[in-house]
C-alpha cells in the first residue's frame, strides 16, 4: 500500500466541497490515514510549493493557497500516487477528463480545487511536512 498527501484547495472548500471530495476518494478504494483543516501562513505556503517559486505564478499561487482554509489528507491505497493522479484530471479542468475531481470541482488552472503529490518521493516529503508525527 502507498500513500500520498492530497490537499482541498480554498476554492473547493469555500465551495462546500470537502465532503464530495473526501467520499469520492473513498469510494474510489482509498483509505484515509489522516485527515486536518489549516490555514496555511505565508511562509508555510511558500515552503511548500518552493519548487515552483521562479515561475511566473509563484506570487499568485501563494496568495491563493493562504486565502482561506485548506484540507490535508493522507490516502493509502495500491498505486496511490498514480491513482489519485488520474481521479483529480489535468491542472486545468477544462482539459481534465470528464467525472473527475477538477472537471467536477475545479474553477480554472489556477483555483484547480485540489492538489496530489506528483510521485512517491514527493509524497513522503508533502505528508511530513503536514503531518510530521
Amino acid at each position: 500500500m502507498e500513500k500520498t498527501l492530497i490537499l482541498i484547495k480554498p476554492d473547493a472548500v469555500k465551495s462546500s466541497h470537502i465532503g464530495h471530495i473526501l467520499s469520492r476518494a473513498e469510494s474510489e478504494g482509498f483509505r484515509i490515514d489522516a485527515l486536518k483543516m489549516i490555514q496555511m501562513s505565508k511562509q508555510e505556503a511558500e515552503e511548500f510549493y518552493d519548487v515552483h517559486r521562479e515561475r511566473p505564478f509563484f506570487s499568485s499561487l501563494i496568495a491563493f493557497m493562504t486565502s482561506g482554509a485548506v484540507v490535508a489528507a493522507v490516502l493509502c491505497a495500491e498505486n496511490a500516487v498514480q491513482k489519485w493522479r488520474e481521479l483529480i484530471g489535468a491542472t486545468d479542468p477544462s482539459e481534465a477528463k470528464e467525472d473527475t475531481i477538477r472537471r467536477l470541482y475545479a474553477e480554472n488552472k489556477e483555483k484547480n480545487a485540489v492538489h496530489g503529490s506528483d510521485s512517491n518521493e514527493n509524497a513522503t516529503g508533502e505528508i511530513r511536512f503536514f503531518f510530521p508525527d
